[in-house]
C-alpha cells in the first residue's frame, strides 16, 4: 500500500489520539497518510487534509474509523471509483467492519504483508421519477426504505417486478434491501436472513395492515418499481437510513441492481453465522443439556 486514505468519525471517544498513533504507525511503513480536511482541521494534524471526493483518487484503499453508519456513507463515495474500505469498529454492533481497536496494528502489519482478501457486496441504484421526469438518484449499501411519518395513518405503496404487478401494500412502508442490509431494518421489520455473498433483492413490508403482505425475495436482475397511491402525510425515501428524499403522492420509486460494487479488504476467515451469533447475542448465557 502506497497512499491510504483516513476517514473518522470525530464524534468517537479518543480518536484524535487514536488517529496520530495511527499515521505514526503507517508513515513507519513509508506509506502516504491522506485525511480528510474536516478532520485535518478539527485535530489539529500538520498536513492539510482533503475533500473525501477528491481523496479517493489519491490513495489504494480507505481505512474508516468509525462504526457501520460511517462505513455505509463512506461505501456509497467510493463505490464508484472502485476504491476498498477497511472497518475499524469503534461503534458498537459493527456488522460491516472489519477490525476491532484492540487489534487494530496485529492486522494492518497483514495488510502490508498483503494477507488479505477484497469482498465485493452488492449495492441498489435508486431512482425517483415525478411526472416522467428523474428528480433524485442514489446508490445503497443496505436499503432504501419508503417510509410515512410520525402519525398513524397507512399509506399505499403499489409494487411492481419487471413490469408485473405484484400488489399494493397498505403499510408504514416498504424496505427494499441488499443481502447486506438483510441484517438492518429488514431485520428488525421481520424480513429474512441472507448470507452476504449472494446477488438478490429483497422487499420487506414495514408493519403491513394485510396479512398476506409478508417478506418476498426477487432475482437481482430484477427492476422494482414502487408507486405511492396514496397518503395523507409526509412520505420520506431514506436510503441506508442516512439520506432522505420526500416522496409526492403518484412518485414512482424505481430500484434495480447497480452495476458497482461496496468492496471491503478482510483481513479474517469469515464465518456469517459466527458473526451472527456475536453481534446478536442469541443463545447468550443459555445452558444447554442435550
Amino acid at each position: 500500500m502506497r497512499a491510504i486514505g483516513l476517514v473518522v468519525n470525530l464524534n468517537k471517544d479518543r480518536v484524535s489520539e487514536l488517529v496520530r498513533e495511527l499515521i505514526a504507525w503507517l508513515k513507519e511503513k513509508n506509506c502516504r497518510v491522506v485525511t480528510e480536511a474536516e478532520a485535518a482541521r478539527v485535530l489539529g494534524l500538520f498536513e492539510p487534509g482533503y475533500p473525501v471526493e477528491q481523496m479517493i483518487k489519491e490513495v489504494d484503499c480507505l481505512i474508516v474509523l468509525g462504526g457501520d453508519g460511517t462505513l455505509l456513507h463512506t461505501a456509497r463515495q467510493a463505490a464508484l471509483a472502485g476504491v476498498p474500505l477497511l472497518g475499524v469498529n469503534l461503534g458498537h454492533l459493527g456488522f460491516l467492519t472489519e477490525i476491532e481497536l484492540p487489534e487494530l496494528l496485529v492486522y494492518l502489519d497483514k495488510l502490508f504483508q498483503k494477507k488479505y482478501y477484497v469482498e465485493e457486496r452488492m449495492m441498489l441504484e435508486v431512482k425517483v421519477y415525478r411526472a416522467g421526469q428523474v428528480v433524485e438518484q442514489a446508490i445503497a449499501l443496505n436499503d432504501a426504505v419508503i417510509s410515512k411519518g410520525a402519525f398513524a395513518r397507512l399509506i399505499f405503496l403499489q409494487a411492481k417486478v419487471n413490469g408485473e404487478y405484484v400488489n399494493t401494500y397498505p403499510a408504514d412502508g416498504l424496505i427494499i434491501a441488499t443481502p447486506t442490509g438483510s441484517t438492518a431494518y429488514s431485520l428488525s421489520a421481520g424480513g429474512s436472513l441472507v448470507t452476504p455473498e449472494l446477488e438478490l433483492i429483497l422487499l420487506t413490508p414495514i408493519c403491513s395492515h394485510a396479512l398476506w403482505a409478508r417478506p418476498l425475495v426477487v432475482s437481482a436482475i430484477s427492476t422494482i418499481e414502487v408507486t405511492l397511491l396514496a397518503s395523507p402525510e409526509e412520505v420520506v425515501l431514506t436510503i441506508d437510513g442516512q439520506r432522505g428524499f420526500h416522496v409526492d403522492c403518484h412518485d414512482l420509486i424505481q430500484v434495480k441492481k447497480a452495476t458497482t460494487y461496496a468492496r471491503f479488504i478482510r483481513l479474517k476467515k469469515h464465518d456469517f453465522f459466527y458473526l451472527l451469533r456475536q453481534k446478536l447475542h442469541e443463545h447468550e448465557n443459555i445452558p444447554f443439556n442435550f
